[in-house]
């Protein structure tokens, strides 16, 4: 099940805030060449590019179907190209900006991703990096539940999707560990007020909740996603509710 843009987007408020607060750390000093790791669409890198027009920017992404809306943004400083994280694992290229907005919980094993990622950086080199603290998450949490309990275990292969986040301590020790400086990481609240119980599950849907409905057939994702709409109406009680959705933003400069 490939990801959708457009159910992507359907949050977009919601999820551009986080964005422009991670971009608000960034300085032009030194910012000639810039990448933007898991850039989705591509409109955020675009909104980078024009803020910092004096740097080039590359936005890659594993997604082929996300990509294809970027081709509405490249432009002679900012470019796109269909590749994993794996691959960037062996790239030696420097950068004076590393970015990633919500996309680097996809990937395991941090401990050994982020010394990587750090690595890249260039002389004066800046690392700005944001993502959910997934486990904290109610969705994430019920979402993570029943898919351990049968018959959803069962048809699932005991696939279930634990984030690979780390602590905000162990993040700060790698960023200062590599070298880096000017340190500002932070776990923030932005807090998402549904109408209704269909509202945060579309909300999830277009993220989160991929992995898991690829992986059954059509009958038994309709139970699934049944299931788990219930529990998320049992858990929030009553509507309009306030989802307090954690998020973490790390920036530092070398």
């Amino acid at each position: 099940m490939p990801w959708n843009p457009d159910t992507y987007n359907q949050f977009k408020n919601i999820r551009y805030q986080p964005f422009f607060d991670l971009a608000e750390k960034i300085t032009p000093e030194d910012l000639k060449k810039a990448i933007d790791i898991g850039c989705g669409t591509g409109e955020q890198t675009k909104i980078l590019s024009d803020k910092f027009p004096d740097a080039q920017f590359l936005g890659i992404d594993s997604s082929a179907e996300m990509l294809q809306k970027s081709l509405e943004f490249k432009n002679e400083n900012l470019s796109f190209k269909q590749e994993t994280i794996e691959e960037l694992y062996k790239s030696d290229e420097k950068w004076d900006l590393v970015f990633s907005n919500a996309a680097l919980q996809w990937s395991d094993n941090h401990q050994k991703l982020f010394p990587k990622l750090l690595s890249l950086l260039s002389e004066n080199g800046q690392f700005a990096v944001q993502m959910p603290v997934q486990n904290e998450n109610v969705l994430n949490q019920i979402l993570i539940q029943l898919a351990s309990e049968e018959p959803f275990k069962t048809q699932l292969n005991g696939f279930n999707r634990i984030s690979p986040v780390l602590s905000l301590d162990q993040y700060a020790k790698m960023m200062f560990d590599s070298g880096l400086k000017d340190l500002n990481i932070s776990v923030k609240v932005y807090p998402i007020v549904a109408k209704d119980t269909e509202e945060l599950f579309q909300f999830i849907s277009g993220s989160a909740l991929i992995p898991y409905l690829e992986r059954l057939k059509e009958h038994e994702q309709e139970r699934f996603t049944t299931e788990y709409k219930k529990r998320i109406a049992d858990k929030f009680e009553k509507f309009p509710a306030i989802y307090a959705f954690k998020r973490m933003l790390m920036y530092g400069r070398k």
